[in-house]
């Protein structure tokens, strides 16, 4: 087995991969990760491998006891895995999504800012930590903000640019506290998302404040 994920741009960490191997992710990252996987082949069989390897060392370890959310985790980790599965019908109005995010109900669009838009996607919570989708018209940028927690997000069509990098379809993004950015699309299409957000995003400046009661996702 090669031990190491090919690092580059776009990629989750390897701390993230190897926890969603081992099934430890929150559900709505879980979710969005293996969204992520869909799109990315060669992360997904690295995954793969590592749950492969994981199950031998389980075979062999002496039982331990289980944490109390144990089950909630396990069941989550199933419904977002990005394996090889029996087709099945789409449960929302999006065929075009990847397919652990076709499994999902999908709340009404609405919109949040001119040439933008978001829908609750009603995958398993974690306290406030969710999933949506966020729908970003071409040449538009979001206002500049940081985050009350985690937040991860992976392009699904189109193309967004923070002030450092560049995400594609398939790209995965890793966000906290600590990140203070303003994506904006570079595609001619507009650029969609499915996000993983712990609380509200939270704006910069006076006049982000101003805002800020104003701004939901």
């Amino acid at each position: 087995m090669n031990a190491r994920l090919h690092s580059s741009r776009g990629n989750p960490s390897e701390e993230r991969l190897l926890a969603y191997a081992a099934g430890n992710l929150s559900p709505p990252e879980a979710v969005v990760v293996a969204a992520h996987l869909a799109l990315r082949p060669a992360n997904d069989a690295w995954v793969r491998q590592l749950q492969t390897v994981g199950g031998e060392f389980l075979d062999e370890a002496a039982p331990a006891p289980m944490a109390d959310d144990a089950l909630m985790r396990a069941m989550a980790r199933i419904e977002t895995d990005a394996g090889e599965v029996k087709s099945q019908p789409p449960l929302n109005d999006m065929p075009e999504l990847p397919e652990p995010l076709r499994r999902y109900a999908l709340g009404p669009w609405r919109w949040i800012g001119p040439g933008m838009r978001v829908r609750d996607v009603h995958a398993p919570r974690d306290g406030d930590c969710r999933v949506i989708l966020l729908e970003i018209g071409p040449g538009r940028e979001t206002p500049r903000h940081t985050h009350g927690g985690v937040e991860l997000t992976c392009v699904l069509s189109g193309a967004y640019a923070t002030e450092t990098e560049r995400f594609d379809v398939g790209d995965l993004e890793e966000a906290d506290p600590e990140v203070l950015h303003q994506p904006r699309v570079v595609s001619d299409e507009p650029c969609l998302c499915v996000v993983a957000l712990d609380g509200q995003i939270e704006l910069d400046g006076w006049l982000g404040r101003l805002m800020q009661p104003f701004v939901r996702l």
